[in-house]
Parts: C-alpha cells; structure tokens; sequence
C-alpha cells in the first residue's frame, strides 16, 4: 500500500513538473507516458535541481526541479540531455526547433563557453553566461554529468547546451534525436531563426 501511495505521489510529481499546462489532459499521467517513452527509445529519466554559484566552494540550491532524459552513446559514451517535457510534446517548442533547424552558430564576440554562447545567440539562457556559474545538478552519485548546462528558452523549453551547439555542426552526442523528438515541423516549416 504505502509503496503504491508514493509511485502515484511520484508520477503526479512527474506529470505536474513535466508540463503544468497539458490542456485536457491528466498531467500525472502525461508524466509517466513522457517517463515511458523517453525509457523506451533507450533514455534514462534524471531528476535534476538547478544550483547557482557552482564554480563557489558553497553553491545556493534555487526553487524547483526538473526531470531531463538522458541519452548515452554505446559506441562513445557521449550523452545528451533533453527535458522531458520538451522530448515527449508533439507541439513546436524552440528547443526541439533548434535541434531540427541546426541555426548557425556565430562565435564573432562570444567569450569563455560557445556552448552558453550559441544558447544566448537563439534567444535562450543558461548559467553558463553569469557570473558565479551554475548548473542543473541531480543526486546520482553514479551519473557521469553530475552538472548539466542545459538552454532553457523562453517557451520553457530546454535541451543540453553543448548537446545542441554540436548538433548544428553535425556532431551527434548521445544519440540523434531527430526521429525521436514527438514534434515533427512540416517540409514547409521555416526555422525560427530564418533571417527575413
């Protein structure tokens, strides 16, 4: 009984931190499909807190948490993590966006870390442009990425930084995610970041 009380407290957590706002839908249980899914096409569910002033002896732990799905290479151990929410919705987002679209990036005027570079030239942000640092850190003393820069954009959207800036230069880490991401853009879809 008390282990079936705490799963179903588990995957409302799950589904009201996924997405809050899945109209029409049970947000527990859009959780636990996006958690399956994510399983499924060989992803691992990581619960992770964001953390300001990681590069501080004392970093402050901040509000909230979020659960990614990591993917790992078997052939080179490479990984790429995506918000869970961001991966299961079929819906445009701007992180799936810039992971399809592949923008350029531009490194005229960016300093210390391209990846937070490329994530600010799309409109997101990370830690990685602020001073102190800061990262999204899980607990998993076994996990390989104990903090991960992940862009967030204004959409709340989110995938790994240094996942996506390798992405638009041909670089898979992980895995692709191109056939995984539910959202699929028509052949007639212009990128967000097509100049005009």
């Amino acid at each position: 009984m008390r282990k079936t009380i705490l799963a179903t407290l588990l995957l409302a957590v799950v589904g009201t931190v996924c997405l809050s706002a899945q109209d029409g839908q049970d947000s527990a249980a859009w959780g636990a499909q996006a958690a399956k899914y994510c399983e499924k096409h060989g992803g691992e569910v990581v619960l992770r807190q964001p953390y300001y002033g990681t590069n501080n002896i004392t970093p402050l732990q901040l509000a909230g948490w979020r659960y990614f799905c990591q993917f790992t290479s078997k052939a080179d151990g490479s990984r790429i993590h995506i918000l869970l929410s961001t991966l299961y919705t079929d819906q445009p987002t701007l992180a799936a966006s810039a992971y399809l679209f592949k923008p350029a990036f531009n490194s005229n005027g960016c300093n210390g870390n391209p990846a937070s570079c490329y994530c600010t030239q799309l409109g997101g942000s990370d830690f990685g442009l602020i001073q102190g640092g800061g990262a999204w850190e899980t607990s998993d003393p076994n996990n390989v990425d104990q903090q991960l820069q992940a862009c967030i954009f204004p959409d709340m959207s989110s995938i790994d930084s240094w996942g996506l800036t390798y992405h638009q230069a041909n670089i898979v880490r992980g895995r692709d995610l191109t056939n995984i991401l539910r959202f699929k853009p028509k052949a007639s879809a212009a990128s967000p970041w097509a100049k005009k």
